[in-house]
C-alpha cells in the first residue's frame, strides 16, 4: 500500500514539474496577429513565462477544441465559440472574458487605380474581378463581410466574385497577392505596417454588419490554469487595451 502510495506522489510530482515546464499555449484568432505576439513578449518579460501561440480561424479551433486539442487559453474573434465550449464544460469556470470589438475595412494594392472612397460602390466596378473575404462558414470576419454586402445589396451581385480565405490573415494575403483585387479585411490586418506600406483601406461603418465581439477562455484540460488566468487579467489592463485600441480593434462590449 505504501509502494502505490509512494508511486502516486511520485506520478503527481512528475506530472506538475512536466507542465511547470511546458510553455502557456494559446489558441488566437488570426486578426490578432499584428498585436498579439507584442503583449505576449511583454507579459513573458514580466512574469518570467514561456508562451507559444498559434493563429488560424476561430470556427477551426472551436472544433479542435472539442475534440480535445492541447491549449491551455483560446482568443476568439466571436463571442459564440468560447460560450458553445463553456456551455459543453469544456472551460475552466468564470474565466470567459471579452477582450476586444473588431472591425473590418475594405483594403486594396496601391497599385490597382481603385478608388475607395467611393465605399462598396466601388466593388460593382469591372475592374474588380474577385472580392477576398474569410470563409463565413467558420470565420466571423467573413459572416461580418457578407452581413456588410448584404446591408449595401450587393450580396447576391458579388457572389460570383468573392474568393474565400481559410481565416482573414489568408483573405488578406489574396488581396496582397494579386489573387483578388479588393478584400474585406479585419482592420487590424489593413493598419499592420505590410498592408499599409503596400496598399489603402477605407474602413467599413459599424454599423453595415453585427459587433464582432471577441472573447478569451481558459480551457478545462489546462495544467497551467493559474498563468493562464494571469495572462487574461493581463489582457484586460489599461495599457494592454490601449494597444488593441492602437491596433485596430474598439473596446469590449461587455455582453456575455
Amino acid at each position: 500500500m505504501k509502494a502505490i502510495r509512494l508511486c502516486l506522489a511520485v506520478c503527481l510530482l512528475v506530472s506538475a514539474d512536466a507542465a511547470g515546464q511546458q510553455p502557456l499555449r494559446i489558441a488566437a484568432a488570426s486578426d490578432l496577429q499584428p498585436v498579439l505576439p507584442a503583449l505576449i513578449a511583454q507579459f513573458e518579460r514580466e512574469a518570467a513565462e514561456h508562451i507559444d501561440v498559434s493563429f488560424g480561424s476561430s470556427g477551426n479551433f472551436y472544433a479542435q477544441l472539442q475534440n480535445g486539442a492541447p491549449f491551455d487559453l483560446f482568443f476568439s474573434a466571436d463571442i459564440d465559440y468560447p460560450k458553445r465550449l463553456e456551455s459543453s464544460g469544456l472551460t475552466a469556470p468564470g474565466t470567459l472574458i471579452e477582450y476586444a470589438t473588431g472591425r473590418i475595412a475594405l483594403w486594396t494594392r496601391t497599385d490597382s487605380g481603385l478608388d475607395l472612397g467611393r465605399g462598396f460602390a466601388i466593388l460593382s466596378d469591372p475592374r474588380v474581378r474577385r472580392i477576398a473575404i474569410a470563409n463565413p462558414e467558420h470565420a466571423p470576419y467573413g459572416r461580418a463581410a457578407v452581413a456588410a454586402l448584404r446591408h449595401e445589396h450587393l450580396e447576391e451581385q458579388l457572389r460570383p466574385r468573392l474568393v474565400l480565405g481559410e481565416n482573414i490573415s489568408q483573405a488578406a494575403q489574396f488581396v496582397q497577392s494579386g489573387n483578388a483585387d479588393v478584400g474585406i479585411v479585419a482592420l487590424s490586418l489593413a493598419l499592420a505596417p505590410a498592408m499599409r506600406e503596400m496598399g489603402r483601406f477605407v474602413e467599413v461603418p459599424a454599423s453595415f454588419y453585427p459587433p464582432i465581439g471577441q472573447a478569451a477562455v481558459v480551457l478545462r484540460a489546462s495544467l497551467k490554469q493559474d498563468i493562464a488566468r494571469r495572462f487574461l487579467a493581463f489582457m484586460q489592463q489599461p495599457g494592454t487595451q490601449r494597444a488593441l485600441r492602437v491596433a485596430g480593434f474598439a473596446p469590449p462590449q461587455g455582453g456575455r
